[in-house]
């Protein structure tokens, strides 16, 4: 006989219209506040609020900061090559919209 083994996951939905500071950016994206600062300097977030302080960051800054961290850390992509390398996947998820749309 074979045993069944069942795996739950748990997670949240993170929302376009959820809002983080830099603070709670860091703390649910796992990155510094360091990695933030200059991975926003470099385009790869939009950003409202003029100071780091006051900055607020949308649902979808959370998803690409978590790609960015592992961009950085897996594959030790500086700066500049994480916000070309995230715009290059949101053109590919644009076109394959696209495409499924056809």
């Amino acid at each position: 006989m074979s045993e069944r083994s069942t795996t739950w996951l748990e997670g949240h939905i993170v929302e376009e219209d959820s809002e983080f500071t830099l603070s709670g950016l860091c703390r649910a994206s796992g990155a510094s506040e360091s990695q933030l600062v200059l991975w926003v300097s470099e385009g790869t977030f939009g950003v409202q609020g003029g100071a780091p302080h006051t900055w607020r960051f949308t649902g979808s800054s959370l998803y690409r900061a978590r790609i960015a961290l592992r961009l950085a850390s897996d594959f030790e992509i500086n700066a500049p090559g994480i916000a070309l390398a995230l715009d290059l996947l949101d053109e590919i998820d644009s076109l394959r919209s696209r495409i499924t749309r056809a």
